[in-house]
């Protein structure tokens, strides 16, 4: 028989017992432009919850410059209220009753940020009391992810600026480098990526982006003109509803699509997988609705023998996509750096996951509050 002394029973109580939210701004770490926007700002919303227990978790979710108050606003007026009282290490249970409460608003886009903020705070408490990192806890795959950098290859930069930068990563030891495409005419975009490739040489990857920007004749025109440079994937050529327009795309060519960043339900990355029309699943944790929900997306792709690499939140996705076995690359576009204490660890190429526990990103709370709007 195990006696479970009464110090130890409160250490384990992981009832949620007080939760808040709240909003900062970062700035963006450099100008970043595609074909239909720009990143204005990182809204981020935050959520630190405590359990009777003792242990605290810090979780977020982002915009890139709108609709971060919409998002704080529904955890506050009811979410934060629904979560106290809750078992923090049943994450499950957790997201399950927050998405109930929410049932008018999904799915939709903000509802799916909110349960971000809170799902991420649930398993940080979760990982810090189990005293496992989130990637262990979450799968434990392998313990580093192959990096691909998106810094250097934004719509705005100059043909000589996308070589320059391109090499500069190769030389960091970077596996692949990403290329917004979605200039006014087909050739403007080849010429690009031409000039990339001839400076690389044919062992690096490249990617390319255009942001939902093309209609599904225009990108599988483009997608004839890339495909002698052996592109890597061809990522959200048309917008995100269009299942039959990228499952055409798919059949017309030989360059895998990525889609995901802004797709918000389990069941609309179903509808691609079955339609045949996602080669790369791009799932983003705060898209999702948090860390419970990618995970499931990144199995359901693994049933369909396709791979995740998600998008944006290297700090946090460094974790997941080192938790499950189907995972092929981490973006590299760094955000946090003004808020942490740490960076992200980089070691030949790859990014290594953190092996504190909880999370691993270690926030600096006296220049994210410096940082807050509400």
């Amino acid at each position: 028989m195990t006696i479970t002394s009464p110090r130890t029973a409160r250490a384990l109580d992981s009832t949620i017992v007080t939760a808040e939210a709240w909003l900062s701004d970062l700035e963006v770490e450099t100008v970043r432009t595609d074909a239909v926007q720009s990143f204005v700002k990182q809204e981020t919303v935050f959520v630190r919850i405590r359990t009777a227990g003792g242990v605290e978790g810090i979780g977020y979710s982002y915009t890139i410059g709108t609709g971060g108050g919409a998002v704080l606003s529904l955890l506050r007026s009811g979410l934060l209220d629904v979560l106290v009282g809750l078992d923090a290490s049943r994450p499950e249970a957790v997201w399950s009753a927050l998405f109930s409460s929410t049932r008018a608003t999904t799915v939709g886009v903000i509802t799916s940020l909110a349960l971000a903020a809170v799902d991420t705070a649930v398993w940080d408490v979760r990982c810090k009391a189990a005293e496992l990192p989130l990637w262990v806890a979450a799968g434990g795959a392998r313990p580093s992810i192959p990096l691909y950098d998106t810094e250097g290859g934004w719509l705005h930069f100059s043909t000589d600026e996308l070589v320059a930068q391109a090499v500069e990563s190769q030389a960091l030891g970077m596996n692949g480098v990403k290329i917004k495409v979605g200039k006014p005419r087909g050739h403007e975009d080849l010429e690009r990526l031409t000039a990339v490739r001839d400076a690389v040489g044919p062992g690096m990857d490249i990617m390319i982006d255009a942001n939902q920007s093309m209609t599904a004749a225009e990108a599988i025109r483009r997608a004839a003109l890339f495909e002698p440079l052996d592109i890597f994937w061809f990522e959200e050529p048309l917008p995100a509803e269009d299942v039959a327009g990228h499952r055409r795309l798919a059949e017309s060519t030989s360059l895998p699509v990525a889609v995901g960043e802004s797709i918000y339900s389990i069941g609309h990355f179903r509808e691609y997988l079955q339609a045949g029309a996602a080669s790369i699943v791009q799932v983003d944790v705060a898209r999702i609705g948090g860390i419970t929900p990618w995970l499931k997306v990144a199995h359901l792709a693994e049933a369909f023998n396709v791979s995740v690499a998600p998008h944006f939140l290297m700090e946090l996705h460094v974790s997941l996509t080192c938790a499950v076995p189907n995972a092929l690359y981490l973006e590299h576009i760094p955000q946090l750096r003004a808020v942490t204490h740490s960076e992200m660890t980089i070691s030949d190429g790859q990014g290594v996951a953190p092996m504190a526990p909880g999370l691993g990103i270690e926030w600096n709370l006296d220049a994210v509050d410096d940082l807050r709007v509400k």
